[in-house]
């Protein structure tokens, strides 16, 4: 199941693209920035663009994009591997040991909480394949990688089904494929997807997406 996951992740310049596209939904389907399901970041830090997927359960994806590659760091709170699952809070062993230097080294900020983790994957730019560092996960447990990278909606008709859910919204499936194909949003696209937002608003908070 495991190496399903990791082939069902796209190369890290489609998995970007994704990500920005899915973030560029959840701006117009939500005006609160803390609800959102999926964000993204395109200078996090110099040269370092950030996605992330926050269900505000407790689980979240971070995914980080460099010219060194990319790095994915999940935490899924109800994880056995989780720190906080255990008698001496610290990171399970092996979770990082493989992860290469320089792109560990874009984890360690205050803000990203390196230690909330049950599960890295990697790809460096000279990758052809993605990676995971060789951990022993009990029987009957979950690092939580197939729950949250399957947060990652690959097709239009994947995210509405999503939104209905999550936002309560049914949404113009056709619209969402445009935006899935990089169409251009327009104000008469935001205005159906969410008829509540304001359509001005949602176009500049757009703009800080680089779409």
């Amino acid at each position: 199941m495991e190496a399903n996951v990791l082939e069902r992740l796209p190369e890290p310049i489609i998995l970007k693209r994704l990500m920005r596209i899915q973030a560029a939904l959840n701006i117009i389907l939500c005006q609160d920035e803390w609800l959102r399901y999926h964000s993204f970041v395109p200078e996090w830090d110099e040269g370092v663009g950030m996605a992330k997927i926050d269900n505000g359960a407790g689980d979240h994806l971070l995914i980080l994009f460099s010219s060194a590659g990319c790095i994915i760091k999940g935490f899924d709170h109800e994880s056995e591997l989780s720190p906080y699952a255990q008698d001496e809070h610290k990171v399970w062993q092996g979770i990082y040991d493989d992860a290469p230097k320089e792109l560990l080294s874009l984890l360690n900020d205050d803000a990203i909480e390196q230690d909330d983790v049950t599960f890295c994957i990697w790809r460096e730019t000279s990758d052809t394949n993605w990676h995971k560092g060789k951990v022993e996960v009990p029987e009957g447990a979950s690092d939580g990688t197939d729950f949250l990278i399957g947060c990652i909606f690959h097709t239009p008709e994947d995210f509405a089904e999503f939104a209905k859910g999550y936002f309560e919204l049914s949404l113009s499936l056709d619209i969402v494929a445009k935006i899935y194909d990089d169409a251009p949003i327009t104000a008469e696209m935001i205005k159906l997807l969410n008829p509540d937002c304001d359509v001005k608003e949602v176009l500049q908070e757009l703009k800080s997406l680089h779409l």
